[in-house]
């Protein structure tokens, strides 16, 4: 009698995790949410897009896209941070919801470490500077002298008050030594139709969003943000070449799940995520767009993200940037 009093509760924990297994082993049985922080139209909703179609294929059920724009991503952060952690909610984090938010809202809600389970890097895109059809610059010392001559009246647009679009003007500003009026939107498109309209000035963007703007010469790329130059734009040169010695801004972006996450719910995504980012014709298509497909372990990921956080910290403080 007192064995199998002893037996029992042993019997059950076995089945209860043979039934956990059976359930795991079973993801995902439903469609899956992507947050992401920013509107629709944006370069980030169209690489979140085209990951969730390739995703949704290795799963076997939809990836179904949720946009959350404002404060610079942090909003869409936070709701993330706070969902389930049973695998069917995923964030697509960026370089300002997880490297430079921390260093520029002192009552963040959530912690870019501790409220995530990092899944993989996935997309790495270099920023282009582009002017606007009312800015007469063609290059970026005639950008610079231009902004010296007209202090405080040259504006440039953001995707958002503490976006890595912003850090990069903000950086801008302070290597060149000019004062220009940071504008910021919510999100990259409502940002486009001012740009090309002549309302702002310039911005500091993805490649993405501007591509056909840029080749119809509707609008006119003068440099970009990486310390190299861009695949795609082989004759616009870094901004660091074109004068500003050591400006580097290169965006990154990659795939979290709230913390608590099972590993075998990370694993079967990790899995899955590989396989999508290694798809041929989605490596093509993001290579023609300027950005770099990447795929790595989930330690990698963390590894990247903690060395970040210092970096961004640093550049914020020397640039002087204020959410306005």
């Amino acid at each position: 009698m007192t064995m199998n009093r002893r037996i029992v509760p042993v019997l059950l924990a076995l089945l209860l995790g043979a039934v956990s297994s059976v359930a795991l082993a079973a993801f995902p049985e439903k469609p899956l949410r992507m947050i992401v922080p920013f509107p629709a139209g944006g370069a980030a909703d169209l690489m979140a897009r085209g990951m969730a179609l390739r995703l949704s294929e290795e799963l076997g059920q939809q990836v179904v896209i949720d946009n959350r724009g404002g404060a610079g991503g942090s909003t869409a952060a936070e709701a993330a941070a706070k969902s389930a952690p049973d695998g069917y909610t995923l964030f697509f984090g960026t370089m300002g919801t997880h490297a430079i938010n921390p260093a520029l809202y002192p009552k963040l809600r959530y912690d870019p470490l501790k409220d995530f389970e990092a899944i993989s890097l996935t997309h790495v895109t270099p920023r282009v500077l582009v002017v606007g059809p009312s800015v007469k610059a063609r290059s970026i010392a005639e950008l610079v002298a231009l902004a010296k001559a007209r202090p405080g009246s040259l504006t440039y647009g953001s995707a958002g008050n503490g976006s890595s679009s912003h850090l990069s003007g903000a950086l801008f500003e302070s290597m060149a030594g000019v004062d220009m009026l940071h504008v910021p939107y919510k999100g990259s498109a409502p940002l486009l139709v001012d740009v090309l309209a002549g309302r702002i000035d310039m911005t500091f963007d993805s490649y993405t969003v501007y591509e056909d703007h840029i080749r119809s010469g509707k609008v006119h790329a003068l440099g970009v943000t990486s310390k190299g130059r861009l695949k795609a734009l082989p004759n616009v040169p870094a901004i660091d070449e074109a004068g500003l010695k050591g400006y580097d801004v290169s965006n990154w972006l990659g795939l979290f799940a709230p913390a608590g996450t099972p590993v075998p719910v990370l694993t079967t995504l990790h899995t899955a995520l590989g396989r999508a980012m290694a798809t041929p014709a989605l490596r093509q298509q993001l290579s023609a767009l300027g950005i770099e497909p990447a795929f790595g372990s989930r330690e990698e990921f963390t590894s990247l993200i903690r060395s970040e956080l210092p970096k961004w910290a640093a550049i914020v403080k020397s640039a002087g940037v204020h959410i306005d």
